[in-house]
């Protein structure tokens, strides 16, 4: 069965909504700056994707909201714009009991060590009986199945950086399979607390040094030294082509295949011969049928640090030659953004075939010669492109590969917007 892109959330440090979002990737707009005076992660991070403030009691009502983690919030908010996109409002467009809700990420872990500090401060009474409900990984979740009384399947996922990629390789798995006529799917990532950013920062992991922190996200370039740490979230809504048909809906682009795996190799570092990624990219282009030969883009992981980028290339050249097919990385705006970076680059990569634009590697000044590759760099590239994959790599060596395709006609607007339910998540 044909699993469709019908609808799409966005909440990244480039923009919010599919509009902002793509026009800031095409444009070089970048999300990246110094995080603000009194923002908890100002003396940890040179440079960061923050996102504004989120007043919980927009989202949710109640005692929680003291506790609610940011990756819920954030969540709640995408997972509401992903169903409006779509037109969607459960138990009115779809069963219940036929949608699913897959989310990845790390867990509420600033929650986590804000609690730590309260009860190292205060003792075991400063301890919130809410902490399990905002530390669990399952919570994004679980709380957008409550808000809009989602009945299907549900569950987390935890593969690092690639999660929120797996998350959309696995709706396409139970689209095929029968077991769900729609699926919301992604990811929600708010790592900008101090002990998470220390931690990258003293394994030197982190961009430094630059003077202008919008430049220092720098895929593939020669100068390089780090990625960038965002936060943001990205939920998209896959469906059962039949079903979005029936609704007159044509989707964004179809998301035609799949490949997961993993290099059995190191805890942090890529396999150098990048064996691993390479067999990954093959799996999505049989799992979809298609040669390397007629893919005409890919969105690399592209994080900007030495080993991974390199790496990624080699596994590029494997499978598509030297140079053989056009390759950007859309974290030179938005940062990596963890386990939600995979979605929201599949998201642009649906964007980009759609439109007929391919969105550049800004910061891209001097490529590194050992990532020597067709980047799309310093302008948008107009592309006649049908198909595209979309790479997540993550630490102990996850590997996702999504395969898209371009839907035609074009995506049409549908015809009605839908609202949270009643208690839902809101706006």
């Amino acid at each position: 069965m044909t699993a469709l892109i019908t609808g799409m959330g966005l909440f990244t440090p480039a923009g919010r909504g599919v509009e902002e979002t793509f026009a800031a990737l095409t444009e070089g707009r970048s999300g990246l700056r110094r995080p603000p005076e009194g923002h908890p992660a100002r003396e940890s991070l040179e440079v960061a994707g923050v996102l504004p403030e989120i007043d919980p009691r927009s989202v949710a009502s109640g005692p929680e909201t003291k506790v609610l983690d940011r990756i819920v919030l954030l969540a709640l908010l995408t997972a509401a714009e992903a169903l409006a996109d779509a037109g969607i409002a459960v138990g009115r467009d779809v069963d219940p009991t036929r949608i699913a809700v897959i989310v990845g990420g790390v867990g509420g872990m600033s929650t986590l060590e804000s609690q730590v500090l309260a009860r190292a401060a205060r003792g075991r009474a400063a301890v919130s009986p809410y902490l399990l409900t905002g530390i669990l990984p399952n919570m994004p979740s679980a709380r957008i199945a409550i808000a809009h009384g989602i009945r299907g399947y549900s569950s987390s996922v935890g593969t690092a950086c690639a999660s929120g990629a797996q998350a959309v390789a696995d709706a396409v798995r139970l689209i095929r399979a029968g077991e769900a006529d729609v699926v919301l799917c992604g990811a929600s990532e708010a790592p900008l607390f101090p002990t998470f950013a220390d931690t990258f920062g003293n394994a030197r992991a982190l961009a430094r040094g630059w003077d202008d922190p919008a430049e220092a996200s720098r895929p593939f370039d020669k100068r390089r030294n780090g990625f960038v740490l965002a936060e943001g979230a990205a939920l998209l809504v896959l469906e059962r082509a039949g079903h979005a048909a029936a609704r007159g809906v044509t989707g964004y682009a179809e998301v035609a295949g799949y490949g997961v795996n993993t290099d059995a190799y190191h805890p942090t570092a890529p396999r150098p011969d990048g064996a691993g990624a390479a067999e990954c990219m093959r799996r999505a282009l049989a799992s979809g049928s298609v040669a390397a030969a007629d893919v005409g883009y890919v969105n690399a992981h592209g994080t900007g640090t030495k080993l991974g980028d390199i790496a990624e290339t080699t596994a590029l050249a494997g499978v598509f030659g030297v140079g053989g097919v056009p390759v950007s990385s859309t974290k030179g705006l938005t940062g990596h953004l963890l386990g939600a970076s995979g979605v929201l680059e599949a998201a642009a990569t649906a964007l980009a075939l759609g439109r007929g634009l391919l969105p550049p590697t800004y910061h891209l000044d001097d490529p590194d010669p050992e990532c020597e590759a067709d980047h799309v760099r310093a302008a948008p590239r107009p592309t006649g492109a049908t198909h595209a994959l979309s790479n997540s790599f993550g630490f102990g060596g996850q590997n996702v590969s999504l395969l898209l395709r371009r839907v035609a006609p074009a995506r049409r607007a549908v015809a009605t917007t839908a609202a949270p339910p009643d208690g839902g998540s809101g706006r």
